[in-house]
């Protein structure tokens, strides 16, 4: 038997599913190989070889680069200071995360904060260091205007508080493998009995577009369960748990899902609501494909505080 085998493969993955889970829910403490390496029942020599070569990233570099980018998410969206974050994330001070930080992202923790788009909130209060605003400062609030009128006319969003759902996944690293991972999903969902036209599918985004490289992006390809299975192989189970979600309504082409959430991110931010830290996703009503327009009829979920 070999790493190529399809059922070995699929228990790598499933083991390393737990792994995600653990990684994420725990970044704040000791991420060392040892201490990860049982999670997922390997010996720290064979749990570093696969976890490589299923994320193309050595525990280390993954862990440093989830925290780094996790910094960037409470910068955003938690009113936190740089310091506090350097503390929480293991740095030995606010000095070495700024170094790491700018490293990663080509600027201070400060510039991302007053800089990325995600701030609305701060836009007038972008100036340069001798008073004066930016220079696309009028061409930058003309996009964000555009981008508020046409999410008004695009979307129906509402304030929910949703129910737990439960839900069977399989793994994507980045956008180019989660159709593969629909397609394996659907496979084994089928003779389940899983597959009908109430079935929900359901993408859970584990990172922000707007943080990680799109190639690094882990997502959740997922469909709603109505009831009790078992997981399997590479299939894993989860749950969303309930809570309080901003609900924005789309009918969209393909290519106006970054729009979609970018706007949604916005209005959140203009109404004064706060992301918890919990994980966004998508809600699927119809199969494109089938649409005259070929849009997709979906509901984007952000959890807030």
């Amino acid at each position: 038997m070999t790493l190529t085998d399809k059922e070995i493969q699929a228990d790598y993955k499933n083991r390393i599913n737990r792994v995600f889970e653990f990684i994420d829910q725990n970044l704040e403490s000791d991420l060392s190989l040892n201490a990860v390496s049982e999670i997922a029942f390997f010996s720290p020599f064979h749990f570093h070889r696969v976890f490589k070569f299923v994320t193309e990233e050595t525990l280390n570099e993954y862990v440093k680069r989830k925290r780094i980018e996790k910094s960037a998410s409470d910068l955003l969206h938690k009113n936190i200071t740089a310091t506090e974050i350097a503390h929480k994330y293991g740095f030995s001070d606010n000095s070495s995360y700024s170094r790491a930080f700018k490293k990663y992202f080509g600027v201070s923790p400060t510039e991302f904060k007053n800089q990325n788009p995600n701030k609305f909130s701060k836009i007038r209060q972008l100036k340069s260091k001798n008073g004066q605003e930016y220079p696309d400062y009028e061409k930058y609030i003309c996009i964000i205007n555009n981008l508020k009128k046409w999410t008004e006319m695009n979307a129906k969003i509402e304030i929910k508080e949703m129910p737990k759902m439960d839900l069977a996944y399989v793994s994507s690293i980045g956008p180019q493998n989660l159709e593969s991972a629909y397609q394996k999903l659907m496979k084994w969902a089928t003779p389940q009995g899983l597959m009908n036209e109430q079935t929900k599918m359901v993408t859970i985004y584990h990172d922000s577009f707007k943080v990680t490289e799109p190639n690094k992006v882990r997502m959740s390809a997922s469909i709603l369960l109505n009831k009790t299975v078992e997981a399997d192989g590479e299939i894993g189970l989860t749950s969303i748990q309930k809570g309080k979600f901003i609900v924005g309504s789309f009918e969209i082409g393909l290519n106006e899902f970054e729009k979609s959430w970018t706007g949604l991110f916005l209005w959140m931010n203009e109404n004064g609501y706060k992301k918890a830290d919990k994980n966004p996703f998508e809600i699927y009503h119809n199969n494109f494909n089938e649409h005259p327009e070929r849009k997709a009829i979906v509901d984007l979920y952000i959890p807030i505080e």
